[in-house]
């Protein structure tokens, strides 16, 4: 099909271009913003004899330009997008039967080679502004070049960049150690002034790039392009601007996070008479073309990814843009006539900054890229790559495939293989944690959570101002709350690129099942090592042991635990711009294989009782601590065995027949020594593995050991045939004349027998224990139970001081018996006795 070209710069390379891919089938082409080589280039290969009716891939690094490119196109061809050309973002396709060019953005392209590496059907892949270095062009270029040395020898690979700095690209698209041709085009750039606008040390950004543009309005006629680091500054320029700027002028905003319609109003010419002032982010720099412009504002800075190998994290940064950068932007002001570029620093600082930006592989998380390495097949240090990874970080990476799941353990030079949860996770395009969590929790949730955060904050406002609960977010996607902050059209393309990633995983897209509660649960499949369990009201401990922190008003400073998915990157003291809550029970669910339960037997004062704590930890965090009835075992013998020794057996419970059995034995063995055994307190702790374990065997506690018969217990004991002799040596009682045993009390300083005196009438020899050798202490006592004697003498006592004390008794009871010789007397006993 034969499309009218325009006449345009980059139509000076078209021959020699055919050439090299007839021939050579690699080429790099350079040529400035403008000069027609996204546009032109695939429509002019469309009739080529290699091409043979196949298609065309052309790779754009934003969906903005895909779209814009595609459009382009398909006015110049007299088409509708759809038709001759379409285009395929992550959100987005209009591909129709009959496209033959395909403008895709990088992922797209490197999902369709790991699903298909021949690349069936398509004859050139053009990668477009690789000099923007991006990760997704460098891997996607690296896996062409690589499907082209081995199943594709026929694929024609082209490189396209609006810098200078083409040889390195040749290099690598050469064959044969002879390098791919660079074909440049000079381009019509009008000349453009630039007039050096430094900011003060202390001004706001805002204020200084309003200052720029109304002196740039003033100075000339033309629209303005801004280029300002993101889409908060552009808010706040375009709230200076709006209410300042002269009668007929327009501002708007242009980023990737915008919604389609506010795009295309940025892209499109005010009407005649208005002029018009673009507020955008860098995705102007280069691929797309902004009609009008003759005036550039720059602040000098962008907004650009950078991980942190220390903390694991990566955020976006404001950095300083590099001169080529700075020139390109420059660019934008001499398109159709003489410009101006205003540049919001010095001179001499320009001088100092970097010549070229630095490639995003050397800057970023590389967990995708690992993994999509790993898919593919090809060791990395085998792949056409211009800047291999960092070593430290691609293990990093790896690491984290492995505490995610994705790869197996490494063991020896084997970097890990993927499983078969990681082959699932490529199938998603989404990074490495987010597709995990996709896989694993397989829920609609899951889904709205990516979405999320793969995209920009659907709540609008100043960041600080913002609440850091994901689960809120949940809410506004599936219209369970409502908050003025949230953008609808924002909440809208995270309902359709959830519904999206849905589908392309499996997962039935039901709303209505949504819990936003449970986002904390889904969140730690994608961020185990960002667990926080909370030191004190909006103070967290990161699993790893950094800290982090929330605004002492945020819905999440109260919480137990949260997971940190965005984390402003400092390596102490991070701040949780979005998170989520869970409990404990989440965590060991998730993480079961790295929680670590400590069990833990003590006596609980409280309760007065053996319970036992169970501490589950996870790394320095401690997840919770449960008490309960402890179960019967060796453990928990231990521990009643500890509670005796530690109260010195006064937790046992000691009846008066067990005191009066250890004083018995502790009598014998002082009257008569061994085998008799030592029972004192300090021999029994000694000994209580040996006499008291044994019977505590199933016991759980308090109310076990209070069952224990300590006298029965301790006679076991008793070695044989001593023990035997234990009632006739040291009775219990002692039996008086009337037939009655009065007991023997042994914890008296000597075994002592309480008893009224007229119950020893008849008694004439004094009772002796330990065969005779100990007399007993006979307290004698009054009918009233009053003592009136103590002797160890009777015989003695009936002879001597009797008389006296009968005179006293008789005077006082005289209705009782009061022998003169007691000793020859009757025992007797009174009625009221």
């Amino acid at each position: 099909m034969a499309v009218e070209l325009p006449d345009l710069p980059i139509g000076e390379v078209l021959g020699p271009l055919r050439a090299a891919l007839r021939d050579g089938r690699r080429a790099v082409v350079v040529a400035p913003p403008g000069a027609g080589k996204t546009t032109v280039i695939p429509l002019a290969l469309l009739d080529e004899p290699w091409v043979d009716g196949r298609r065309i891939v052309v790779l754009e690094p934003r969906r903005l330009a895909t779209r814009a490119a595609a459009r382009r196109m398909s006015v110049l061809a007299g088409d509708e997008v759809g038709g001759l050309v379409g285009y395929q973002t992550r959100d987005e396709r209009r591909i129709g039967r009959r496209t033959r060019i395909e403008v895709l953005t990088e992922g797209v392209l490197t999902r369709r080679l790991q699903r298909d590496p021949e690349l069936p059907g398509v004859a050139v892949v053009i990668f477009d502004e690789v000099h923007e270095r991006n990760l997704p062009t460098d891997l996607g270029l690296a896996f062409a070049l690589d499907a082209a040395s081995t199943l594709r020898p026929d694929l024609r690979i082209v490189a396209m960049s609006a810098t200078a700095d083409a040889e390195v690209f040749a290099a690598l698209l050469g064959r044969a150690h002879e390098a791919a041709p660079v074909l440049r085009a000079a381009g019509r750039m009008h000349p453009v002034e630039t007039r050096w606008m430094p900011r003060a040390q202390r001004e706001r950004l805002d204020v200084a790039v309003a200052r720029a543009v109304h002196r740039a309005i003033a100075d000339g006629p033309g629209d303005v392009l801004v280029f300002l680091p993101g889409i908060g500054e552009i808010r706040q320029v375009q709230r200076q601007l709006v209410d300042e700027v002269a009668a007929g002028v327009d501002v708007r905003p242009l980023a990737g996070a915008l919604s389609t319609a506010e795009q295309d109003e940025a892209l499109s010419p005010s009407p005649p008479g208005r002029r018009r002032i673009v507020l955008s982010t860098d995705i102007a720099e280069t691929s797309l073309t902004v009609e009008g412009v003759r005036i550039v504002v720059d602040s000098g800075l962008a907004r650009q990814p950078r991980f942190d190998i220390g903390t694991g994290m990566t955020r976006l940064t404001t950095v300083a843009i590099s001169r080529d950068s700075a020139e390109q932007r420059a660019g934008r002001a001499g398109r159709t006539e003489p410009g101006v570029a205003y540049r919001l620093w010095s001179k001499v600082e320009h001088g100092t900054r970097q010549r070229h930006r630095q490639a995003e592989i050397t800057q970023v998380d590389l967990a995708g890229m690992a993994l999509e390495i790993a898919a593919w097949g090809t060791p990395v240090d085998e792949l056409a790559l211009i800047d291999p990874p960092g070593d430290r970080a691609l293990r990093q990476a790896r690491q984290l495939l492995v505490d995610l799941g994705a790869f197996e353990p490494p063991a020896d030079d084997d970097p890990g293989r993927m499983t078969a949860l990681g082959r699932r996770m490529t199938d998603l395009p989404v990074h490495p944690r987010l597709a995990r969590m996709i896989v694993e929790h397989g829920s609609a949730l899951a889904c709205i959570v990516a979405a999320l955060l793969d995209d920009r904050d659907p709540m609008r406002g100043r960041p600080d101002d913002l609440p850091a609960d994901l689960a809120l977010r949940v809410g506004l996607v599936t219209g369970a709350t409502s908050d003025e902050r949230a953008d609808r059209g924002a909440l809208h393309r995270v309902r359709e690129r959830a519904a999206d990633i849905a589908s392309r995983a499996g997962i039935r897209f039901d709303l209505d099942a949504v819990r936003p509660d449970d986002a904390g649960a889904a969140l730690l499949l994608a961020y185990p090592d960002r667990l926080a369990g909370r030191r004190r009201p909006g103070q967290f401990q990161l699993r790893t042991g950094a800290g982090a922190w929330v605004a002492p008003d945020d819905s999440l400073a109260a919480e137990a635990f949260v997971v940190a998915a965005d984390v402003d990157g400092r390596r102490s003291g991070a701040r949780i711009r979005l998170g989520a809550a869970l409990d404990a029970d989440d965590i060991a669910s998730t993480l079961a294989a790295d929680v670590v339960e400590d069990r833990h037997l003590s006596w609980d004062a409280d309760r007065d009782d053996l319970v036992e704590r169970v501490e589950r930890r996870l790394g320095a965090l401690r997840l919770d601590e449960r008490t309960s009835r402890p179960l019967p075992g060796a453990a928990t013998t231990d521990a009643l065995i500890a509670r005796v020794r530690s109260t010195r057996l006064a937790a046992l419970p000691w009846s008066d027949a067990a005191t009066q059995l250890r004083a018995r034995v502790a009598l014998l063995r002082r009257e008569l020594g061994e085998p008799w055994p030592d029972w004192s307190d300090r021999a029994l702790l000694a000994t209580l593995d040996d006499w008291l374990a044994p019977m505590l065997v199933g016991m759980c506690g308090r109310t076990d050991l209070e069952r224990l018969d300590l006298s029965v217990l301790l006679r076991a004991q008793l070695p044989w045939p001593a023990g035997a002799e234990l009632d006739e040596l040291a009775p219990m009682a002692w039996r008086i004349p009337s037939g009655r045993h009065a007991p023997i009390d042994y914890l008296a300083d000597r075994p002592t027998v309480a008893v009224r005196v007229q119950d020893v009438y008849g008694v004439g020899a004094h009772p002796a224990i330990v065969g005779g050798r100990l007399p007993l202490t006979l307290a004698l006592l009054s009918p009233a139970d009053r003592p009136i004697q103590v002797t160890a003498d009777l015989p003695g006592f009936w002879a001597g001081s009797w008389s006296d004390v009968r005179r006293e008794l008789a005077g006082r009871y005289p209705k009782h018996h009061w022998p003169t010789d007691p000793a020859t007397a009757p025992p007797r006993r009174m009625r009221d006795r």
